[in-house]
Parts: C-alpha cells; structure tokens; sequence
C-alpha cells in the first residue's frame, strides 16, 4: 500500500491532573461536540544512537491500538509538520525500508533502534460545525514515556489538531484552554519532552554583519545543502519537479565551491565538486525527459491534424516515460548507495569546518575580484563562440556561455548580502543569457531524439514526415535563440 500524507498543524498545551476540559461548544463556529472516544495507544520512536532524527525535530514512529495505526513520519515545515503514513506490515521490531527512506538523507546508514516507548491514554473530542463536519479535534493525552534504558516518566496534555478549521479557530481554542489552566507545552512533541537534554542541539549559524568571503560562502552553501535534505524524500516520492530542484541544488553548491576557490581548499573543494557532478548526472536522463515531455506534448498538438503521420505523440510520450522510468530509477538506486552518504557526511564537515585558505579576506572588497573571474570566463566562451568554424562547434561553445552564465548568476546570488541589488542586478542579467541560450541547447537535445525517432520509424517501414517538421521546427527554435543571444549580448552592461 502506497503511503498517505497530510499536513499536521496543531497545538499542544501542558496541563495538571486536575484540569477539567472546558466547554468546547461555546467556541466561535463550533455547533456541537460529538461523543468523546477514548483510546490506549502505543507508540515506538526510532532514531539512530546519535538522535539525529530528533536534533532535526523529526519523529519516526510505529503507533498502534488507534485509529491511524502504521508507520508515521512528521517532518517539519513552514506551515506545519508534514505527516507521512504507512501501513503496519509484518515488520515488528525492525522499520520497513520504504519507511527508512523517507529519513535517509538523515540518517544514511546507520541503523535505527527503538530509542522512547509512549503509552497514551487518549480521549479525543470533535469539533463539529452545523453539518456535523469536524472542525478539529481536542486530544486528552495522559501520557507514559520510557526512555530506552531510563525510568518511565508521566504528564498530561491537551493537543488541538485542525481538521477542516481554520487557523482563527486554534487561537480561539487556545485563549479557552488557556482560561482553564492550561500553559503551553514545554515541548514540540512528546518524544522531544521525553528525551530532554539528551537530544544533541544544533548551532545554528549566522553570518555576521562584516562577513569574510568564506562567510559568504558558507552561508550559501549550507543553503544548497539544506536544500539538497529537503529536496531527497520529495524525491523519493516522485513530487512534482522534485527532481529539477535537487539538481539544481547540487549545481548551485559545485559552482559555489568553484568561484570561491581563491578562499576554499582548491583540492577538497574539487573532490566535491566531482562527487556533486555525478550525483547531478544520475538525474540528468530523468529531468532531461520531464522537460521533452512537456515540451513536445505542446508541440506536436500544434501541428495540423494532416501533417501528423502515425502516432506521432504517443511513440515520443512513450519513448520519454520508458527514459524517465529508467533515469528516476538510477537516481533513486544512487540515494541509496554509500557513495550519497559519504558525499552527505563530507557536505556536513563543510559546513562545520570550511576548508578556508589564508587568502580570506572582507567580503565586500574581494567578491568583486571573484565575479569578476566568472564573467571573464564567460566572456572568453561567447568570444569562442564568435569565432567557432562551424555550426557544431558554435552550439558546444554556446552550451558553454550558458553554463558560465550559471555559475556567474550563482556567485552574483551569494554576493547579495553585502553588494545588494548591484549583485541582483548582476544575477538578473546572467540568468537572461542562462534562459536564452536554455532553449538553444534544449533545441540542439531535441533534435538529436527527434533524428533517432526517425530512423527507428523508417527502418520500421513507417512514415517519418511529421519527425522531419519537428526537427525543421527545433531548428528554427536554434536559430532564434542563437540570433537573439547575439542581439543581446552587446546591450548587456556587467558593472562589477
């Protein structure tokens, strides 16, 4: 069974042993409350012997003798905690693998042990609207935790989750518990009251207002690697442009420790930057399809119905799902290999300890000289792009402007916190050429499947008409995106 997922937004309070719930009818919008249920569950938190789950504030957890018995993962989020289910299976005193994977960019391959047992004596109130629709659900929680190897601890709580209420409707229910002696919860969740200090607390790290150029660094970098931690379970469960996302965080932290080698360890550095480069490579066949698909299923839906020779549509869709099925499986096989996990621990150690050389200096005086760099770099590869003999060659060179114009766009991105908009402004102008000469290389892949389509309907004795005007048109594309970048290039001013 595939799992379910639903976002938890909810509020929890302490509460004495005396406490009696208020009346919770008289709530603003609240008709009635249904027959209160009361229920004993158990739950086993999971976690590797580091805590890494809970020093990230999320909860692996085997629940049963309630209503959503399974498997839970509540990873945290701007708006709330993310709550993803799987059924109970046979698994008893291990967690499933599919389990395992929805956390393991965070925890790789250590293994997970039982680490807090919590027996809860649960009686549930609903909260009703006038059509008997449940508005939220107050939980009355008596609850038992026993730390692996410690002695059992007790509390009650009230937890006021919204089902279809609205957010007004938690801080009405908040001012009335509140009223009736409750105070809010002394922590984010019952695991994290139960562990206490022993869940290792994460610095978190700031830049400072007059930072170095290895600050500016860091700090854009830890942003691609938390990206990178967000970005592997949405992977994991095939979400809309998952794949595109996690990509272009790799990219954007291999071009960072390239511009800032002046200031980063050039050797440990470059290690990276080659185990980043085959991670984006195992994604590439998979996000390369996702953007034909889309592409070509406007595209030949816009050819006259008579110009259209055989299923034209169909073969590509389905060539495209056939290289997207086998890509996303060879990037899913790599977020499971040990290679991933020592790239992820070895981005950890970046972050804690950057590899600074002794040519660090203030900020704001040397990201000039390394933007600089990159648009030098970018200049010299439209000026071979100019003198390129032929049309070949002029397409590898445009190919290479583009993705200097990445790189530059990226450093100019990380420089806005101490150039400001010039540093926008900068990013703004190389994502122009980034875009343009975008659809120049999507043109030039295009044609290469639209020829080897071709061939294959031939030798298969079909029709290949319709292949043709779709490269013809793919080649027009080429051709304007090429011409317009040229048009471009001599109005755009890089002031740096």
């Amino acid at each position: 069974m595939a799992p379910t997922e639903q976002l938890e937004i909810e509020t929890k309070y302490d509460v004495g042993d005396d406490a009696i719930v208020p009346a919770l009818h008289e709530l603003p919008g609240v008709a009635s409350v249904a027959q209160p249920v009361e229920l004993d569950l158990e739950a086993v938190y999971y976690d590797t012997a580091g805590l890494e789950l809970a020093a990230r504030k999320i909860t692996l957890r085997r629940r049963t003798g309630g209503e959503d018995d399974g498997w839970h993962v509540k990873l945290p989020g701007a708006s709330g905690r993310l709550e993803v289910r799987y059924p109970l299976g046979r698994s008893v005193r291990g967690v499933p693998i599919a389990v395992v994977r929805t956390v393991r960019v965070h925890v790789r391959d250590h293994p997970l042990e039982p680490v807090v047992t919590l027996a809860t004596r649960r009686v549930v109130h609903r909260l009703l609207d006038a059509d008997g629709a449940v508005l939220a659900e107050l939980a009355d929680d008596h609850v038992t935790a026993t730390v692996a190897g410690g002695e059992p601890e007790s509390w009650r709580e009230w937890e006021v989750e919204l089902v279809d209420g609205d957010h007004l409707l938690l801080e009405d229910a908040g001012e009335l518990l509140t009223s009736a002696g409750a105070r809010p919860a002394s922590g984010p969740s019952k695991l994290a009251r139960a562990l206490g200090d022993r869940v290792p607390a994460y610095r978190e790290w700031s830049l400072p207002k007059k930072p170095r150029t290895s600050d500016l660094f860091r700090a854009y970098a830890g942003a691609q690697v938390r990206a990178i931690q967000e970005r592997d379970p949405e992977v994991r469960r095939d979400l809309p442009d998952s794949i595109h996302k996690f990509r272009v965080a790799t990219r954007r932290l291999r071009s960072a420790l390239a511009t800032y080698r002046p200031v980063i360890d050039r050797a440990a550095g470059d290690e990276l930057r080659a185990e980043l480069k085959w991670l984006a490579g195992e994604f590439g066949a998979a996000r390369d399809a996702e953007v034909q698909r889309e592409h070509f299923a406007a595209e030949v839906a816009e050819q006259p119905t008579e110009l259209v020779m055989g299923r034209v549509a169909g073969r590509i869709d389905d060539h495209l799902r056939g290289v997207y099925r086998e890509g996303r499986a060879g990037a899913l096989a790599a977020l499971e290999s040990p290679r991933y996990f020592r790239l992820l621990d070895a981005l950890d150690d970046l972050l804690a300890k950057p590899p600074v050389t002794g040519d660090d200096r203030k900020a704001k005086n040397q990201i000039r000289d390394l933007l600089s760099h990159d648009y030098k770099r970018m200049r010299k590869a439209v000026r071979r792009s100019q003198n390129a003999e032929t049309v070949a060659e002029q397409d590898h060179e445009l190919h290479e402007v583009r993705k200097a114009a990445k790189r530059l766009r990226y450093a100019a991105e990380s420089a806005v916190p101490v150039l400001g908009d010039e540093a926008g402004q900068l990013a703004d102008r190389a994502e122009q050429v980034q875009e343009i000469l975008g659809e120049h290389q999507d043109s030039v892949v295009s044609r290469q499947l639209l020829h080897a389509l071709a061939l294959q309907v031939f030798a298969e004795g079909g029709n290949p008409f319709t292949y043709g005007r779709l490269h013809a048109a793919e080649e027009a594309r080429g051709n304007t995106s090429r011409e317009s970048f040229y048009e471009l290039w001599p109005s755009l001013t890089f002031t740096i």
